[in-house]
């Protein structure tokens, strides 16, 4: 075993030796110096590569890392928002309102929105927070028919009913389905300016409607 072993490494000394010692064109032995410094000097180029490869991967994962970051403190900001409310997340916010919109009655019927279609969970979005950093949710409804005489009636008992139901300051935008009736633009003015709201509410008899629609079953 010793002998095999010291056989293996005077082969390895004498490959190193051979590679080591380069014949100049010229003659004499002055070409393994000569050598020598080419293969430091490529050595060195190859470090110098190596080096500046290795700063360009750094300041790329640097870059990332920093995209990265920016992306997770928006993210938070938003999540922290909810969290000032009461809420884990957009979806707990959605389930939130879709709970106070499914029980309001339908004016003329003896059924529910949600029975009949009109408000729908999918039709509740989280919207981004206004400038001074206030929550923005949009409600969708859509009519039974695209004549409805009640669709201006049907989306003020939405606003009544959530910014009643929400302890909080949050921006609601109510808006009928896009071509889910035929005045949806003048009704969608009425129903989230805030001096018509506020006189319909003075009316006593629109009041009584209101009220009846939105009040909670016993």
């Amino acid at each position: 075993m010793l002998s095999y072993i010291k056989r293996k490494l005077s082969e390895s000394d004498s490959g190193v030796s051979s590679v080591a010692t380069v014949t100049s064109p010229c003659g004499g032995d002055s070409g393994s110096a000569g050598g020598t410094g080419g293969s430091e000097s490529g050595t060195g180029s190859s470090s110098a590569s190596i080096s500046g490869r290795s700063q360009n991967a750094d300041e790329l994962v640097r870059k990332t890392s920093q995209m990265s970051m920016d992306d997770e403190a928006i993210a938070f900001g938003e999540d922290a928002l909810l969290h000032e409310l009461g809420y884990k997340n957009q979806t707990e916010l959605q389930e939130t309102i879709y709970d106070l919109l499914r029980g309001i009655r339908d004016p003329e019927k003896p059924c529910t929105l949600e029975d009949l279609n009109v408000v729908y969970e999918d039709g509740i979005f989280v919207m981004p927070p206004t400038r001074s950093n206030v929550s923005v949710v949009r409600i969708e409804f859509n009519p039974t028919v695209p004549h409805c005489s009640l669709a201006t009636l049907i989306g003020l008992c939405i606003r009544v009913k959530v910014e009643r139901g929400l302890p909080h300051n949050i921006k609601l935008d109510i808006y009928i389905k896009k071509g889910a009736h035929q005045t949806e633009e003048e009704i969608n003015k009425q129903i989230n300016d805030k001096e018509r709201i506020a006189a319909a509410m003075e009316n006593p008899n629109l009041r009584d409607l209101v009220e009846n629609c939105i009040k909670d079953e016993e």
